[in-house]
């Protein structure tokens, strides 16, 4: 693969976290978990906390200077590099043994995303990239594959990927959903990470979810950017920033855009 430009040093970080966080996860994503309920009603396990530690310590040895931001403890400050990471994103699937969950690891740089990893080890899958050196699906950096969003076009040939249908009701969005829901190829709830990632390798066109955080979404950004797609808000705000999600091969963004905000 080609070099990796500035971020190199950054992404093998990450990458060598992210296998490390993976020997921890993969055995305990079985099912039967003890869960414990956080003050949003969203469940929590040990290894959520265990792998958020693990990654912690990690940066706080080799990137002394960067801020840091998870789901499960309280963020640190900084610099102008901050890490940004859900040590399980998919905790529900997580706990009933299904095998949509990944490590999510990401490095701001002055409130860019400009490294992602997104690690799904119960799917055999990863996918990365660094600023300006494209996005890559693979475990290895020497022997991963490139990858690139679609080329559709039309809403009338594309698929279309969200989480659920309660969030869009609760935000008076539901209406707008369904009539571009009904306007597609193709409609699938893969969810979560996943939906993004596929977007991101050209067989889903657009994804979408109407409520989000940070650490949800700032590792999927790099990755859909870097393949050529692009990610934001509903509201149109490039990012991670805005509450929720647009992601589309690029062709599409506006026109889906156009039709969820009315």
């Amino acid at each position: 693969m080609q070099p990796l430009g500035p971020y190199a040093a950054d992404l093998s970080l990450a990458m060598a976290i992210a296998d490390e966080v993976d020997a921890l996860t993969l055995p305990g994503s079985t099912g039967h978990l003890e869960v414990e309920l956080k003050a949003d009603d969203s469940p929590v396990t040990a290894f959520d906390r265990e792998a958020e530690r693990i990654i912690r310590a990690r940066v706080a040895s080799e990137r002394p200077a960067d801020a840091f931001v998870g789901e499960e403890y309280a963020p640190t400050s900084g610099g102008a590099r901050q890490w940004v990471v859900d040590p399980i994103d998919g905790t529900k699937n997580f706990v009933r043994g299904v095998p949509v969950w990944a490590t999510l690891i990401a490095l701001l740089d002055d409130g860019v995303p400009v490294v992602g990893v997104v690690s799904a080890p119960a799917l055999g899958r990863r996918w990365f990239a660094a600023a300006g050196a494209g996005a890559w699906r693979g475990t290895n950096l020497g022997t991963a594959e490139r990858i690139g969003v679609s080329q559709v076009n039309s809403l009338a040939d594309a698929s279309l990927s969200y989480s659920s249908l309660s969030g869009w009701e609760q935000r008076g969005l539901l209406p707008a959903f369904l009539g571009l829901a009904g306007d597609v190829w193709r409609t699938r709830a893969y969810g979560d990470f996943w939906s993004y990632m596929m977007v991101a390798e050209g067989t889903v066109d657009a994804a979408m979810e109407p409520e989000l955080e940070l650490y949800d979404m700032a590792a999927l950004v790099p990755i859909v950017t870097e393949a050529g797609g692009r990610f934001t808000s509903l509201a149109g705000e490039p990012g991670p920033f805005g509450g929720d999600a647009l992601a589309t091969n690029g062709s599409l963004h506006d026109e889906v855009l156009r039709r969820l905000q009315g």
